[in-house]
């Protein structure tokens, strides 16, 4: 299965995490990253449309890693799918360039999974905060996959680290 996996992290020199899974990304057979900071910097109107929309071609799955940032995805992912996913290739007449790819999502909380849940501060678990993903790969007629959510990573040392590397790598491995 080839994977397509679009990275993004608003302070990406601050990056742990998400760092790490990118690099464990880019050592997998059949993966291909695009570091959405790396190359269009903070520039939200940057994007070479024709470039990315490329990039899907020939792939089976698209993987967003990214930290959820104030229960949302980054600035630059949303202009991301805003400028790329556009009508008559994502959706609409005649688009269908998405349509039976998976959509994985794996993104990292600071917060602890009890603060995720019904009875935790935000009342929500990260399904429901994940909601608008889902409904952007149903809308497109692809399908959602099972999110690879990391939790506490704050205070993430190399051993938990490492934990999630090896999730990441299962889960891109797997055929």
């Amino acid at each position: 299965m080839k994977s397509l996996v679009i990275v993004s992290h608003p302070y990406p020199t601050q990056s742990k995490i998400i760092k790490s899974l990118q690099q464990t990304a880019e050592g997998i057979e059949n993966v291909e990253v695009r570091n959405l900071e790396s190359l269009y910097g903070n520039n939200l109107n940057g994007f070479d449309v024709a470039a990315e929309q490329a990039a899907y071609e020939d792939i089976d799955r698209i993987v967003f890693i990214y930290p959820t940032h104030w229960f949302n995805i980054t600035p630059m992912l949303k202009a991301y799918l805003n400028e790329v996913w556009t009508y008559g290739w994502a959706f609409g007449p005649g688009g269908d360039a998405l349509k039976n790819k998976q959509m994985l999502v794996v993104t990292s909380a600071g917060a602890s999974e009890y603060t995720y849940s019904h009875d935790g501060l935000i009342q929500s678990t990260m399904d429901e905060v994940l909601t608008p993903m889902k409904a952007s790969a149903l809308y497109v007629g692809m399908n959602y996959m099972k999110p690879l959510v990391f939790h506490d990573v704050a205070g993430a040392n190399k051993p938990h680290i490492a934990q999630f590397q090896q999730k990441l790598l299962a889960a891109l491995s797997d055929k």
